[in-house]
């Protein structure tokens, strides 16, 4: 393995992200796993399985945009601030980590899972702070001022 800065601090981003998928993913299972013990319902009929499904809509657009913007960002030579203000991250630095939210909080609303959806706010909770901390400030290491800029811009 190639000890140059770069790869480290990519083997570091993409560490983080892949902790924080798996805190999603745990969480899932915990949530599901729960709600098979317990079968504590939120809703008293399925008025709301309409909204789940929107929110699933909802969640795979925004998963598969914010990606696709982000594989546009690695064509770019000299990255300026601009750069980052594309697509979803427009509004948001953590596109896809919302959308995985959205999913599970969509996947909660539809089966009328209580643990599910409390699994979600938690783990959205976790990512954001522990995680996407370091995250930022890998990519603040790595673009500098064009991404410091960007993350007073866009606080979400």
């Amino acid at each position: 393995m190639n000890n140059n800065p770069q790869n480290i601090r990519k083997d570091n981003i993409h560490r983080v992200l892949a902790h924080s998928y798996t805190v999603y993913l745990v969480m899932f299972l915990i949530g599901v796993t729960l709600d098979f013990i317990f079968k504590i319902k939120i809703f008293s009929d399925s008025v709301m399985a309409p909204i789940g499904f929107l929110l699933l809509i909802i969640a795979s657009v925004l998963i598969i945009w914010a990606q696709k913007t982000g594989r546009d960002l690695r064509k770019v030579k000299e990255v300026k601030r601009e750069h980052f203000h594309r697509g979803p991250y427009n509004y948001t630095r953590i596109p896809t980590q919302l959308g995985i939210s959205l999913l599970m909080l969509g996947f909660g609303v539809v089966a009328n899972a209580f643990f599910v959806i409390l699994s979600t706010i938690l783990s959205f909770l976790i990512v954001k702070f522990v995680f996407m901390s370091k995250h930022d400030k890998f990519l603040t290491d790595k673009y500098g001022e064009a991404y410091a800029e960007y993350k007073k811009l866009v606080r979400f």
